[in-house]
């Protein structure tokens, strides 16, 4: 049939025997197609060019005739392709023509993919005519459309603000902790610095000859070296070894030795390397030089605990950056790994405790092209749901692998499962299960057309009692892209924006 109709050459009219194949028109009487098929014309573009362009004036209604075409939006300066499709019949441009009340402009970008052949109808004569033949049915739509873009507007508008506050709230939580410990450790390292520039004052007043003070300074520097080497105690062992500090400075007369153990054993020192400096720098000047020493520990500690707290934040920074895809191309190579990090960075405030995180990557992934934005939103809507459904205990299964020339990415759980009678709409636009005003049943139909439409992938789940998953299949190739869609696909993404 598109070889048919595609026959036209620039400018011809369709007969109303062709228009009739056309299944938006095939319920149309017969002087209904001769008004259709006396105003309209076979228009047609190459590969490549604009067949309209977004924002402008809606002049016309097109009908994809033959070829591949893809609906393009403009978001913050980049165009990002929201749907593509070789559907005869197909049909996009000045969709919302019969309504009066709202400007006439053409909501999204057409480009024609391959050479396309569009039959096009001009838009006032379309709009009068639709009035003139189905008025109730134009006065349902209008009150349809106007209904649902304010209904849609108020909870849309609802939930970004929850969505935001929810992550706002997270962010904040996981960088108060690092930020906190960061000036804490500032106001004690102003303290120690302060102390030590006391100490070293006393013993370099005259009492100390240079010889021994040379050896002190090298005895700074290699407590320095065995603090950044300590090994990692287990609490027996750090209590034993500070109770063999701590005895070992009483003995030598040192005031508040139980004080300062924790400092030295936590930094590697012990009795023997003690016994050394003692030796090294004399017993009548041994306390205030092992006091430099410690504030010499502290101040490394507390810098190694600055340094720590400040990555954390970074790191939590860089998260937020890469989750929010903020300065970066919509569609680029993408390592799903780091977006399932970011993500997961982003939701971990709302981690029960009682909730256990797994992770099965396999990093032997390859990077993919894709939308690295939406495939976040994914995530977020795949891994809240797993979270609410699991309560305040259980676990969450985040796994990466391989299937022939697609990458997949299961989200598993161990709630409840999905029961089989909900199962086959869950996906549904408006469809939860949550309490009424806990979900818009919007979070799986947003996942599916970003999966299915925009990444030609899939979204497939199992689930039973105590163990449910969603596979999200990615394909590596970016042009790995079905034209096997819905008709009416292009009306989606024209006339329900």
């Amino acid at each position: 049939m598109s070889t048919e109709l595609a026959g036209h050459a620039e400018g011809d009219r369709l007969s109303p025997a062709e228009l009739r194949k056309l299944f938006l028109f095939e319920k149309l009487d017969a002087e209904q197609l001769d008004f259709l098929a006396s105003h309209g014309a076979v228009e047609h573009y190459s590969g490549g060019t604009y067949v309209y362009r977004e924002g402008e004036e809606a002049t016309c209604f097109y009908v994809l005739l033959s070829g591949t075409v893809a609906l393009n939006r403009t978001v913050r300066g980049d165009e990002i392709e929201t749907t593509r499709t070789d559907q005869v019949g197909a049909y996009a441009g000045a969709t919302q023509a019969y309504i009066e009340r709202i400007p006439q402009i053409y909501l999204n970008s057409m480009v024609a993919i391959s050479d396309v052949a569009v039959y096009q109808l001009p838009a006032d004569e379309l709009a009068s005519s639709l009035r003139d033949w189905f008025p109730m049915a134009m006065h349902l739509l209008e009150g349809l459309f106007f209904g649902m873009r304010s209904m849609q507007t108020m909870v849309s508008e609802r939930e970004r603000l929850l969505a935001l506050g929810s992550l706002s709230a997270g962010l904040t939580h996981e960088l108060n902790n690092p930020a906190a410990a960061a000036v804490r450790a500032t106001s004690v390292l102003r303290t120690r610095v302060t102390g030590m520039r006391h100490k070293l004052a006393m013993i370099a007043d005259g009492r100390v000859d240079g010889t021994r003070l040379h050896k002190l300074v090298n005895l700074q520097e290699e407590a320095i070296k065995r603090a950044a080497s300590a090994p990692e105690l287990t609490p027996m062992q750090t209590s034993d070894a500070e109770d063999e500090v701590g005895e070992w400075l009483e003995d030598h007369d040192i005031t508040g030795a139980w004080d300062i153990a924790p400092t030295l054993v936590s930094g590697a020192i012990d009795t023997s390397w003690l016994s050394t400096v003692r030796d090294e720098i004399g017993p009548d000047n041994f306390e205030n030089a092992l006091r430099w020493l410690v504030y010499t520990l502290d101040t490394e500690q507390l810098m190694t605990e600055i340094d720590d707290s400040v990555t954390r934040i970074s790191s939590l920074v860089a998260a937020a950056k890469q989750y929010s895809q903020l300065d970066r191309a919509p569609h680029q190579t993408v390592n799903v790994h780091e977006l399932l990090h970011a993500t997961l960075v982003m939701l971990h405030a709302k981690f029960p405790a009682g909730i256990k995180l797994v992770k099965e990557y396999d990093r032997s992934l390859p990077e993919i092209p894709a939308y690295a934005a939406e495939l976040n939103q994914v995530w977020t809507n795949l891994i809240d749901n797993a979270i609410g459904a699991m309560g305040e205990s259980g676990t969450l299964t985040v796994r990466t692998s391989r299937e022939d020339d697609n990458v997949v990415v299961s989200i598993g759980d161990t709630g409840p499962g999905i029961p089989a009678d909900v199962r086959p709409r869950i996906f549904e636009p408006f469809f939860t299960t949550k309490p009424v005003g806990e979900g818009t049943g919007l979070g799986l139909d947003i996942s599916y057309r970003i999966v299915v439409n925009k990444h030609h992938g899939d979204i497939r789940v199992d689930s039973k009692p105590g163990e449910t998953w969603f596979h999200v299949v990615l394909p590596m190739d970016s042009d790995d892209q079905s034209s096997e869609q819905d008709p009416a696909a292009l009306l989606d993404g024209a006339g329900t924006e």
